[in-house]
């Protein structure tokens, strides 16, 4: 299968990658212009290992630079997983990056799928379209985003429907729920809260610690990510990705401590704006189409995110 894979190089793009080319069959071209919140070193990081792979090809550039029409001709499959992500960045003054990569970018792929033969044009999505819930959501579930981040990710969204629905787009959804695990990127409280502990920071807090999330770990996410694929009855489709566990952050920094063995001081900011307090994610429609099952405990996760944390802060200056 020959597979695209945009954002190739950022936390989920560069495992995906890794899992896709376990299958010899599958060749990739990977699409990455390497901004964001992780910084390009640790991007280089991130496909070090994919670069040496000779199935592998990557295209450092954007993708409103490409001309996506010749390159989707060179597909079967498109994993559009590309865009600026995080919540907090996206109030202010510099939203274009969000408007630009989540949306321009998205309609640029999609209008080049138009004319081409593809079987699947996969699109990565986010819990944050769902804004705040009640208990376990489904994936019909009204959207009320409560970030400009969230609205451009169900701009994404819409985008594919309608070019699903007039041009017969082989479209389908997928709704990650709060990945973690190596390679997370820096924003992200995990990665933050292990860098802070393991230097001996205050570790800050948005909120007072009682929210909680679904928690996917990086593993169970690219495992349900790659079933899509080749699994029957997808296309058009929508599904969640979540985690085995769900849990508070205050419990999590709680793990934190066994695991590495300190004491975390605790600065706590307000509650960042937003942000839903839970999230909770009904992954039975996953289950059923894609065979879709996390496996990994969140002690499991954290232990193995700890162990990537430890040497990445060795090649830090701190």
């Amino acid at each position: 299968m020959r597979i695209i894979v945009t954002g190739c190089a950022g936390f989920i793009g560069s495992h995906l990658c890794e899992k896709l080319l376990e299958q010899e069959e599958n060749t990739l071209i990977g699409i990455d212009c390497f901004i964001g919140p992780t910084p390009s070193s640790l991007k280089d990081l991130n496909i070090y290992s994919l670069l040496q792979h000779p199935r592998f090809q990557l295209i450092k550039d954007s993708i409103m630079n490409i001309d996506c029409e010749e390159l989707l001709q060179k597909a079967d499959v498109v994993y559009h997983l590309a865009g600026i992500p995080g919540v907090r960045a996206s109030w202010g003054k510099d939203f274009f990056p969000y408007t630009e990569n989540n949306i321009l970018a998205s309609q640029r792929l999609l209008e080049a799928a138009k004319s081409v033969n593809l079987k699947k044009f996969i699109y990565a999505s986010t819990s944050s379209i769902y804004g705040y819930k009640h208990g376990m959501v489904a994936e019909d579930a009204m959207p009320e985003p409560l970030s400009p981040y969230g609205v451009t990710k169900l701009a994404g969204e819409h985008l594919c429907s309608v070019y699903h629905q007039n041009f017969e787009v082989p479209v389908t959804i997928l709704r990650y729920f709060t990945v973690y695990g190596p390679r997370q990127r820096p924003d992200m409280a995990f990665h933050r809260f292990f860098k802070q502990i393991l230097t001996d920071q205050p570790l800050t807090l948005f909120g007072d610690g009682t929210q909680s999330r679904d928690f996917t770990y990086i593993d169970d996410c690219v495992k349900g990510t790659a079933a899509v694929m080749n699994a029957e009855n997808t296309i058009g489709k929508i599904f969640n990705i979540g985690g085995k566990e769900r849990a508070a952050i205050y419990e999590i920094i709680n793990e934190m401590e066994k695991i590495t063995g300190k004491k975390a001081v605790i600065r706590y900011l307000d509650a960042a704006t937003g942000e839903p307090k839970h999230t909770h994610a009904d992954i039975s429609h996953a289950s059923k189409e894609l065979g879709y099952s996390p496996d990994i405990s969140l002690r499991e996760g954290l232990i193995k995110e700890f162990e990537y944390m430890k040497v990445i802060l060795k090649g830090e200056s701190i």
